[in-house]
Parts: structure tokens; C-alpha cells; sequence
């Protein structure tokens, strides 16, 4: 049974996404880290995402290292299924994109402060 995201996942999905993880991305992290590991149906159900938004979501967590990837053997004749796993916990990725985000802050504030300066002078 795939449980879907709860009213909390949900909360941590809309402040990831608002942090600048894009919001499909960041529902495939919070199942994933719920789950543990899943294939692409169960993700799909779970976080409410078409089977492309899921692959695209896959293809972005393999590229930054975040996700491995598994071929299940499957009964007869098919695609073999592939499973998904997190390589990091949701509290690393988020405290990196806290951290990015916090760089950010500074370096608006330093451009802003910069900026006065500037405009102060003439």
C-alpha cells in the first residue's frame, strides 16, 4: 500500500519548493525519504505526479547525486521496473539549501548596501 503525503510533507514540499527546489523534485525527495526506496508507480501515486513528471524529477536526483537508481527483475516478459533510493537524508539536502540560500541573502544584502552607497553619494 503507498501511502500519500501527509499534511506535513505537503508543508516541507511548499517550503522546499519556495527555497527554489522545483515542487515535482521536491515531492519525489520527501516520498523517497519517507519510503525509503520505491519504484515509479508507488512515487507517481504517492506524490500525485504523472509518469514523465516522476522520470524528469528521477533524472535531475541522479544528476546531482541525491538518488541511485535499481533494475527489479520482473515475471514474463517487459521493461524491467526500476527502484528508486534516496543517498542522502532530507535533512542534508536541506540544510544545503538553507545554506545556499542564506548566500544569497548576503550577497543581495552586501549589492543592496552597495547600491546605496552609490545612490547617497550623488
Amino acid at each position: 500500500m503507498v501511502e500519500e503525503l501527509s499534511e506535513t510533507d505537503e508543508k516541507i514540499v511548499s517550503l522546499l519548493a519556495e527555497a527554489g527546489l522545483n515542487r515535482n523534485i521536491a515531492k519525489v525527495v520527501v516520498f523517497l525519504s519517507k519510503a525509503g526506496e520505491a519504484v515509479s508507480r508507488e512515487i507517481e501515486r504517492a506524490a500525485n505526479l504523472r509518469q514523465p513528471e516522476v522520470s524528469l524529477a528521477m533524472k535531475e536526483l541522479k544528476e546531482w547525486g541525491w538518488v541511485k537508481e535499481r533494475e527489479l527483475k520482473k515475471k514474463g516478459k517487459g521493461r524491467p521496473l526500476k527502484s528508486y533510493k534516496m543517498t542522502r537524508d532530507l535533512k542534508e539536502i536541506a540544510m544545503e539549501i538553507i545554506q545556499k540560500k542564506r548566500e544569497e541573502i548576503k550577497k543581495i544584502e552586501k549589492d543592496l548596501e552597495e547600491l546605496e552607497k552609490f545612490v547617497s553619494a550623488k
